[in-house]
């Protein structure tokens, strides 16, 4: 498809399906400035993608779109919600500055985001040893798995956040699982 005739796919499908998914978000969520930017960040996701796919039935593709985002936006609220109670119970002499409260606020959203690309059982062993401190040992028990198990689900997660770091700092990070 050319970019002349993908914008105009885009066009045709803004105009048409633009009130349709900001209502349908409306309904939703009951918040029409969130209804609004979700339905504009649904647009943008399908700009930024850079070609409009064959989109044969656009009303389900952009629900499931603006559901995705809709998704991450209440995961991030959570988050930061959760970041800022934990902020409040600090002592002042301990208090942080704005610029490093968004810092760790953006860091939380990244590694959040990083961990739910993660298979669930990776993604369990992973918060078990880092969120509750369990060792691999404790880990196996509950998951019923092997420690070799554990420690296998740990370099999983152990690389998938390598890999987003190198990502983030802009590095060519290459995985090689040793076969050839």
């Amino acid at each position: 498809m050319s970019s002349s005739s993908n914008a105009q796919t885009i066009d045709y499908i803004y105009r048409e399906h633009y009130s349709w998914l900001r209502g349908w978000l409306l309904t939703r969520l009951g918040c029409s400035e969130t209804a609004a930017d979700l339905a504009q960040d649904t647009f943008f996701q399908i700009l930024k993608a850079n070609s409009a796919p064959e989109i044969r039935s656009p009303k389900p593709y952009l629900a499931t779109l603006a559901n995705r985002l809709a998704a991450n936006m209440y995961r991030r609220r959570v988050i930061e919600h959760a970041y800022l109670q934990s902020l409040s119970s600090l002592p002042e002499d301990s208090a942080i500055s704005p610029e490093e409260q968004q810092m760790v606020l953006e860091t939380l959203i990244e590694i959040d985001v990083t961990l739910s690309q993660l298979p669930t059982k990776v993604r369990e062993a992973f918060l078990l040893s880092k969120l509750d401190g369990l060792t691999y040992k404790q880990i196996a028990v509950r998951m019923s798995v092997t420690e070799r198990t554990v420690k296998n689900y740990m370099a999983k997660a152990m690389l998938a956040c390598l890999l987003a770091a190198g990502q983030k700092q802009g590095c060519e990070v290459e995985y090689h699982d040793g076969s050839n």
